[in-house]
């Protein structure tokens, strides 16, 4: 790890996580055969609308790779620009011996039982990683599908920013139409060398039955910047996820940004964790979210150990229509000369606003819509105009379903 403690980049969660405690037994992992296909086109019609919600084009318009795994099977996966690899992670594996210098190397493969199944029964992943000095020009398009019942799907991914190269992803989770009940367990390791870019967005559209667990860790070297963005606006029964990353390189970058809904029944524990190690380094974790009678909790952690650090923590909740929302900000100034700060805020809309609107010409639902969508509009620095549009279009589509 290029010097660094190993020990050190892996992060232990001091809080206790929202949702039950899940029987693995319950689910079932063994395989389930899907062909490969060299063209998306040929995907079903209602695959094709459910992975489009997620943001993955089967047209696979102004994307530069695609990987596409239906419940343990990978169905298509390629690169589209040279200096860009796109390998399924058993593939990789096997087949290039430098993989292993990344893999369990950011998260404990004992850290919980979901990672210990992520390891043991294994059912793929993908490798995307971006050579020295390559600039992506579209993002890169990733989908976990899930259409089999009652299947924990297990994968492991690597996302590689090389030295001076810039790679931009979106991976959408999806469930086809019919699915109800289901577990994804998920690790990610994310590594930004030196004066590299990255950023990922997740879009994720689960059944409402559906349990997730997801496991990550990045680090980021000198002058390198991390944009890591997830959103999930639709039923889940149980979302945990808590990514950690180390800005571990002078002027490193990070920012993470939550837009999250809770529907009835739904409970979702989100947050993350950011250490800036080394001088002039900046982090930021800003989080939107609305409950619609489901339980959330909005957790943020930034732990400044050197002086000359910045950060920011931002948490703003609305309460629409019953449900809970609990913000847990946290600062650790660990030395003399760190500059932190933190902001949380949790509440309903405003009648005034509402009234002000209606005086225009809006309807009382129309109003409301206007304000929850304002609500979720994040300014996200850097991010590709591709990107703000799927993030744009998530929330559009929201609209109707936080409203009703």
């Amino acid at each position: 790890m290029r010097g660094l403690d190993e020990m050190a980049l892996r992060a232990k969660d001091k809080t206790a996580k929202l949702g039950p405690d899940i029987d693995l037994d319950a689910y079932g992992s063994e395989p389930v055969p899907h062909g490969y296909v060299e063209d998306l086109d040929v995907l079903s019609e209602a695959d094709k609308e459910r992975m489009i919600l997620a943001g993955v084009d089967a047209e696979e318009t102004e994307r530069s790779g695609t990987y596409v795994q239906k419940d343990t099977s990978v169905i298509h996966s390629h690169s589209r620009q040279e200096g860009l690899e796109v390998i399924p992670i058993k593939e990789a594996l096997k087949q290039y011996g430098w993989v292993r210098d990344y893999y369990w190397k950011l998260v404990d493969v004992d850290a919980d039982k979901y990672t210990a199944r992520a390891q043991l029964d294994l059912h793929n992943g993908y490798v995307i990683r971006a050579l020295p000095g390559s600039k992506v020009i579209y993002p890169v398009q990733a989908c976990m599908y899930m259409e089999k019942e009652g299947l924990s799907q297990n994968v492991h991914n690597i996302i590689i920013a090389e030295e001076g190269s810039e790679l931009h992803i979106i991976t959408g989770c999806a469930t086809a139409a019919h699915l109800q009940r289901g577990l994804h367990v998920g690790v990610s390791e994310f590594y930004v060398r030196k004066d590299a870019k990255l950023s990922f967005t997740m879009i994720h559209y689960w059944a409402e039955e559906m349990m997730v667990r997801a496991r990550s860790a990045g680090i980021v070297e000198e002058g390198g910047l991390f944009l890591n963005n997830y959103i999930c606006m639709k039923p889940v029964r149980s979302l945990q996820m808590y990514p950690t990353t180390h800005l571990a390189g002078k002027g490193a970058v990070a920012r993470f940004y939550n837009l999250l809904v809770g529907s009835p029944g739904s409970q979702m524990d989100v947050g993350g964790r950011i250490y800036l190690k080394e001088p002039d380094t900046r982090a930021e974790i800003i989080s939107r979210a609305i409950t619609n009678g489901g339980n959330i909790i909005a957790r943020g952690d930034l732990v400044g150990e050197v002086p000359g650090v910045k950060a920011h923590l931002e948490c703003q909740g609305l309460i629409l229509n019953g449900g809970s929302i609990h913000a847990i900000p946290e600062l650790e100034g660990m030395i003399d000369g760190v500059e932190m700060s933190h902001e949380a805020a949790v509440g309903k809309i405003a009648q005034d606003e509402i009234l002000y609107l209606m005086s225009r010409g809006l309807s009382e639902d129309e109003a409301s819509a206007t304000i929850v969508r304002g609500f979720l509009s994040v300014d996200i620095p850097g991010l590709p105009t591709q990107l703000k549009a799927e993030i744009d279009r998530a929330v559009q589509q929201s609209d109707k379903d936080m409203m009703m």
